[in-house]
């Protein structure tokens, strides 16, 4: 194995290990989650192969909240650490700025979400992938269907897909859950219809987005009434809902002040759009090195299921790490 893969191996190696510390923090039984750092680095460079970017630019640009940074963090990394040559624009702003960037190749990676790529950038319709009969979504359905119709439109590749889906939900506050069972979708629209003045908190934009609250009222029959809604900045949302004073608050559902907060997911049977996260880059880059390109993304996203990404955002927002 070259130095490069040696590298890549290791910064891999810390990125599996950071996903087990991660799993391990949630985890509520005593079996050993103790994980030797040789051992990792041999696993992941037995998996890497021969992988080498040497002499190949990449700019990695990323969107501006934590989830985000971490992921365009870890490419960055897992870029440099194989060879390549790469600058840094994470944190670079939010969807359009980082699509147009890349379609105008002053970027030429992001990590970007399925359910974003399929209904804003290829401006489809969401229940074109739901098979006959079905409800909901395969993760893996839309993910192929996205990488299928953007290469062939605009020639980009979506390459590997996470475990998690940090998608729009609902949190409800701690107070109203320890008053009884956990929350779903419907029986919190059942609440809300049973007590006019209970609040619902948002953003501004999720009542008029088509992924947003409009598929909360389809899916539960329940049209929440302007008297029940108060549109607040995303950060306030977490701590009003803290606090009581929102009823239940809008969130992403893999945000680490979820759990950091001592929050409740509302659980959805799946009314609300998926967003996994794949890695999107141009063909023409691809095509320089497509093993590596792949399987540095599956291996990224590999141990990234929910628990662990909301896990992640918590050691940064709540922990400041």
């Amino acid at each position: 194995m070259s130095k490069s893969n040696t590298k890549l191996a290791r910064v891999l190696a810390l990125v599996l290990a950071l996903v087990l510390i991660a799993a391990a923090c949630g985890d509520d039984d005593d079996s050993d989650t103790s994980s030797d750092g040789d051992d990792g680095g041999d696993a992941a460079a037995g998996a890497l192969g021969e992988l080498d970017l040497s002499g190949i630019d990449i700019t990695v640009g990323s969107k501006d909240f934590t989830e985000q940074l971490v992921l365009g963090e870890m490419l960055v990394q897992a870029y440099e650490a194989a060879g390549a040559s790469v600058g840094n624009q994470v944190d670079l702003g939010g969807t359009v700025v980082n699509r147009e960037a890349l379609l105008a190749g002053e970027i030429d990676v992001y990590a970007e979400y399925n359910g974003t790529g399929w209904t804003v950038h290829l401006e489809e319709d969401y229940e074109t992938v739901k098979c006959e009969g079905c409800s909901t979504v395969d993760p893996a359905t839309l993910t192929e269907a996205v990488a299928e119709a953007d290469l062939e439109r605009n020639g980009i590749r979506w390459l590997g897909r996470s475990p998690f889906n940090d998608t729009y939900g609902f949190a409800s506050s701690p107070d109203l859950t320890d008053e009884g069972q956990p929350f779903t979708m419907q029986s919190m629209a059942d609440y809300l219809a049973a007590t006019p003045d209970a609040t619902v908190c948002m953003e501004s934009e999720f009542p008029v987005r088509p992924d947003g609250l409009v598929l909360f009222e389809e899916g539960t029959g329940y049209e929440i009434p302007e008297g029940q809604i108060e549109i607040l900045d995303t950060g306030i949302i977490y701590t009003e809902t803290e606090s009581g004073n929102c009823d239940f608050g809008e969130v992403f559902t893999t945000d680490g002040r979820i759990d950091g907060l001592g929050l409740n997911l509302v659980d959805d049977p799946g009314m609300m759009i998926l967003y996994n996260v794949s890695v999107t880059m141009p063909d023409e880059l691809y095509q320089q090195s497509p093993d590596a390109f792949g399987e540095i993304a599956e291996l990224l996203f590999a141990g990234l299921d929910n628990p662990t990404m909301t896990e992640l955002n918590r050691l940064v927002d709540i922990e400041g790490q």
